[in-house]
Formats: structure tokens, C-alpha cells, sequence
């Protein structure tokens, strides 16, 4: 049965709540756009879908009719009582009441121990859902490190921007190129305001990754090379990889880059490449038996 607008305040007048700003709480009440947002992840018998803040769980009920297994996360106690209340009967129907996340770079560790054991039994795992707007980025380059192989999620037109943008524009930054290099980025419409209550003050829009790693082990420590990059955007490059290269401006140059450029200049191809060198030092200190290693 569709969630109307009058359904979900009902719900959380029965548990004695209301929508949560610190918790990002939006609620979709556009059923077209549910059932959008479920068929775009193409659930079906047999995988496991997580959904990260379920609410009141009109998304997970269409989600259920595909036959897949969902993974709900929910932080809010209250939510989460409601969610047990109204599908704590289906086989299929599994609550983890927490954060998603544990710190800023880790999944709760129940959730990533599902994630692992489903992956390890070979099946699919995929997450669908309208993501609180506070924890999305983070969160789903955690899922993607973690090996969640299609995210479909909801988030904030300008979080959708940074995802899918390219070298030189103002949204470019560690996310797009971090992102971008563990799958392949789509932004497949905007959602108004009024898609959600209470209403957001911005443009929503839906995304889709598809995972296509080519960090391999070095997704979290790229992470954290291009976060510290980016940290110092606005100094040449040949000035920002000092401490980070023995001769940034041979590597770059032997690279085909001008060390005069900025990290906001380069592709994320470019930016893996120059991360490249970095590993080679590493490679060549332990070697020499350098005493910093």
C-alpha cells in the first residue's frame, strides 16, 4: 500500500515522532518516484539490498515485491520501532537499528560483515534508497570500497554535481575523482522539492553507480592522497606534492603533466597516475632501506 504524505505523519504521530533534521530526515511521499528509485536498482529474488535510512519504509515494502532480501539501517529508535511494528513479519525483512556508518571511514561493522558474507556466498549486493542527505558521500564510497557492486540513491542535486563532474569545474574534487575511479557515475534525474516532506529547501536528484574498480587495494589510501591534494588546490602541482613526491616536477614531467597546473586540472586517470609515482618512492625508500619506513 502506498505511503501518502498523510500516511507517514500519521505513522510518526503514532510513535510519538516527527522528521528529524539532525538525522537528514526527508520522506519521500511521490509513489511514482519510489517505484522509480526501486527499478533503477532492478532488485530481484535471490540478492541482498541494503537501504540505509528506511523511515517508515515505503521504499522497502516495493522493494520486498521484487523478492530480494533487504538490509534496512535505520539510526532513529523511534523509525526503527515502527519498521518492526509494520514488517518485523517478513522473512526477507532484516533491521540493523545504528548508523550505517562507524567514525567517517567505516560501515558499521554488522553491516559490513553482511556485505562480506554476501559477497564471499557470491551474491549480489546492491543498496536502493533515499539517503539521509548528511552521511551520503561518505557513505557510499565506503559501500563501494566495501564491494557493493550498484548504488541507487537519492542526495542533494549539488552532492549528485560533485559525483559526476570533471577536471576544472567548481564541484571537481577528492569525491569526483575517488568516485569516478570505483565506478561509473550517472545521474538519472532531479527530484523537486515537493517529491519529499517536510520539503527541502534544495533540488534532489537520482543516482546511480556502477561499480568499475580500478583502485584495487589503494582505494582508501588514493582517498586519502587526493583529500590531502586537494587540501592545497590552489598551489601548482609541483608545490602541493612536495612531502608527497622526492621530485614532483620530474615525475610530472616523465608523466606528460605541467607541473604548473593546479590538482583541480587533472582527470581522475591523471590524478591515479600521479598517485602512481607516489608508490614507486615508497617502492624505492624500501629498497634503499630508508629509516622513515
Amino acid at each position: 500500500m502506498a505511503q501518502t504524505k498523510q500516511t507517514i505523519s500519521g505513522l510518526l504521530a503514532g510513535a510519538g515522532t516527527h522528521p528529524k533534521h539532525r538525522f537528514g530526515q526527508n520522506f519521500m511521499v511521490d509513489q511514482n518516484l519510489v517505484r522509480l528509485i526501486a527499478a533503477a536498482g532492478s532488485p530481484t529474488a535471490g540478492e541482498l539490498i541494503v537501504e540505509v535510512g528506511p523511515g517508515t519504509g515505503t521504499l522497502t515494502e516495493v522493494l520486498l515485491e521484487s523478492g530480494a532480501d533487504i538490509l534496512a539501517v535505520e539510526i532513529d529508535r523511534d523509525l526503527a520501532g515502527v519498521l518492526r511494528e509494520r514488517l518485523g513479519g517478513e522473512a526477507r525483512f532484516e533491521l540493523i537499528e545504528g548508523d550505517a556508518l562507524d567514525g567517517k571511514h567505516a560501515l558499521h561493522p554488522e553491516l559490513l560483515a553482511r556485505v562480506t558474507a554476501a559477497r564471499a556466498g557470491g551474491r549480489a549486493v546492491k543498496l536502493i534508497a533515499n539517503l539521509p542527505y548528511n552521511i551520503a558521500s561518505p557513505l557510499v564510497i565506503e559501500l563501494l570500497l566495501a564491494g557493493v557492486e550498484l548504488l541507487v540513491f537519492t542526495v542533494q542535486r549539488e552532492v549528485a554535481d560533485r559525483l559526476r563532474s570533471s577536471a576544472g569545474d567548481d564541484a571537481y574534487g577528492p569525491l569526483t575523482a575517488t568516485c569516478q575511479l570505483l565506478s561509473r557515475v550517472e545521474v538519472l534525474r532531479t527530484l523537486p522539492p515537493q517529491a519529499f516532506w517536510p520539503a527541502p529547501k534544495i533540488d534532489s536528484a537520482l543516482v546511480r553507480l556502477s561499480r568499475a574498480d580500478r583502485l584495487g587495494e589503494h582505494g582508501r589510501t588514493f582517498g586519502a592522497f587526493s583529500q590531502k591534494l586537494f587540501g592545497a588546490r590552489r598551489k601548482m602541482l609541483r608545490k602541493a606534492l612536495q612531502g608527497l613526491l622526492a621530485d614532483p616536477e620530474g615525475a610530472l614531467t616523465e608523466l606528460g603533466i605541467d607541473p604548473t597546473k593546479r590538482c583541480e586540472e587533472l582527470s581522475p586517470e591523471q590524478l591515479w597516475a600521479v598517485y602512481g609515482k607516489t608508490l614507486e618512492d615508497r617502492r624505492r625508500d624500501v629498497t634503499l632501506g630508508s629509516p622513515e619506513l
